[in-house]
């Protein structure tokens, strides 16, 4: 590791499934954001009271995957590279630099550690440990009912008072009384969430205003990294809809509003295919019981065409039919505008280093038929949906499985229209908004 990089410390707390999922996925989730592509992260868990490092990596690219099941927590999720392992390194050791408060300098909100003398103690103790394969924190500290400490490899945890380290600490009651932490945070203005007037209106509709701000909506998208593709009604699927002339403007459509194609180097399948539904209740359906029905007579079903077109349910040969041209579309798009062909040709030279031009569109294609295959998303943007509704939503298009038998996938996002009552503070990172009954 070099020194110039920044470190951090992100703690799983004593989740171990947490951790685990980190380490499988290749995936670590911020509770704020600030991490970056580069920076080198520790990965901690607390085993009775005391913090251990047991795995570091560095991290990749932003992503939107959240394997946790508690992934709403984490608004910033980037993948993790590189990763190696270590025998569990205790991190009381921090407070030979840190001092008393050495927990709330280096594990508070996984911040920054820019301090050269602290990198050089965790490479230090990083190196003397390193392992080759991963060490389960259960099995090596045999964490069951009747051995609740005991090393299983080591035998009993070493006694404290031979140790040199401060006495064990409690990091959660720490943070608790951090002033850092406590602190008033400051607000850059104030906010009264209104209603959309509908889904498509030019100045105020719900799609119109998300295609037109979409990266600034969603930064796990990164436009250099993406593409989207909001031409209404530009995607159709095979099958019934085709021989149903009023299958374009009534009923459970096969079209979706928009198609993102997402590129990650680092994943299973390079490209992913997110089919994006818009629905908006606003101004239109204002009561609950419009509400209710509009979502399990028309938007659950829609999803599920969705998910049902690339899915096994499907006839082999229709959502063969259906991925063909939709690939067509996607490639005809790509090639009529220079900017958008010269960033997809910058991802495939990235995934295949010999590549020829005149390979190029071949190789778009099979990369495309690959996702269409394999790596289906759903998404729904919605101006209103409770977190039990994106549960329900999310089994039911899960439910659903590719040629891989992996399932399609599904992400659910709430956008509101904001109103500003008052702007306080351009330089503040926070706002408060008030949504009328």
């Amino acid at each position: 590791m070099q020194e110039s990089s920044t470190y951090r410390i992100l703690h799983c707390g004593q989740s171990f499934e947490n951790y685990n999922l980190c380490i499988e996925k290749q995936i670590v989730g911020f509770m704020q954001r600030g991490a970056s592509p580069g920076d080198i992260v520790h990965l901690a868990l607390k085993i009775e009271k005391i913090s251990y490092c047991w795995a570091r990596g560095i991290l990749g690219n932003i992503t939107d995957e959240s394997p946790w099941e508690d992934n709403d927590l984490y608004v910033h999720r980037l993948r993790l590279n590189n990763i190696t392992f270590c025998k569990p390194i205790d991190l009381r050791i921090l407070a030979k630099i840190g001092g008393k408060h050495w927990s709330l300098k280096y594990l508070q909100g996984a911040k920054p550690i820019n301090d050269i003398e602290v990198q050089k103690l965790l490479d230090s103790e990083f190196k003397q440990n390193q392992v080759d394969c991963y060490l389960n924190p259960q099995s090596y500290f045999d964490l069951t009912p009747d051995n609740p400490s005991k090393n299983s490899t080591t035998g009993d945890r070493p006694d404290e008072k031979t140790t040199d380290l401060p006495p064990i600490d409690d990091v959660d009651d720490e943070l608790d009384n951090d002033p850092e932490q406590n602190k008033p945070i400051d607000i850059s203005g104030t906010f009264e969430t209104v209603h959309f007037k509908n889904e498509t209106d030019p100045y105020q509709g719900l799609e119109t205003l998300v295609n037109q701000y979409f990266y600034s909506l969603f930064p796990s998208y990164p436009e250099s990294r993406t593409l989207l593709i909001a031409e209404n009604r530009m995607f159709l699927s095979s099958g019934a809809d085709v021989l149903n002339p009023d299958y374009n403007t009534t009923g459970i459509r096969g079209i979706p509003d928009a198609l993102l194609i997402v590129y990650d180097q680092d994943a299973s399948f390079p490209l992913q295919i997110n089919l994006i539904e818009y629905e908006c209740y606003g101004k239109g359906k204002p009561r609950a019981l419009q509400k209710s029905q509009h979502l399990n007579g028309h938007i659950i079903p829609q999803l599920m065409k969705f998910a049902s077109s690339f899915s096994v349910v499907t006839d082999q040969q229709i959502r063969s039919q259906t991925a063909k041209r939709w690939i067509n579309k996607i490639i005809d798009y790509v090639f009529q505008f220079p900017e958008i062909e010269s960033k997809v040709t910058r991802w495939l030279k990235e995934l295949y280093s010999d590549i020829s031009e005149r390979q190029i569109a071949l190789k778009l294609y099979e990369a495309l038929e690959t996702a269409f295959c394999n790596n289906v998303q759903i998404i729904l943007i919605i101006d209103e949906l409770s977190s039990e509704q994106k549960s329900t939503i999310g089994n039911v298009v899960e439910a659903f499985k590719l040629e891989n038998q992996n399932s399609v996938k599904f992400k659910g996002y709430v956008v509101r229209l904001e109103q500003k009552i008052s702007l306080l503070d351009q330089l503040a990172e926070f706002a408060i908004s008030v949504e009328s009954p």
